[in-house]
């Protein structure tokens, strides 16, 4: 198994939720990306749509460019946005 092969459980309701639900924005939650760090090892950090250092606009602009050129569509079916479209929105690409 390699270092991140450990996913949490993909909660958008309740207490213990981990995930945001597509209405709120979607993404991880502080509690989601806490519960990640710690079984993986990891060091996921908040998004960062208003940096504040050139790092945050670095990874922001690192962010945008790989997520805008992802595959799938802006809207489902229904016309809603779709995950994709909200993690952009979010982090103001």
């Amino acid at each position: 198994m390699k270092k991140h092969d450990k996913p949490i459980e993909h909660k958008t309701t309740g207490k213990g939720k981990t995930y945001n639900p597509t209405e709120k924005g979607a993404g991880m939650t502080a509690k989601g990306r806490a519960e990640y760090n710690a079984k993986n090892g990891s060091h996921l950090k908040a998004p960062a749509p208003n940096p504040k250092t050139k790092k945050d606009e670095g990874r922001r602009k690192s962010f945008c460019a790989r997520m805008s050129g992802m595959p799938g569509p802006m809207k489902d079916e229904k016309g809603k946005p779709t995950r994709k479209a909200l993690s952009l929105k979010a982090w103001n690409c």
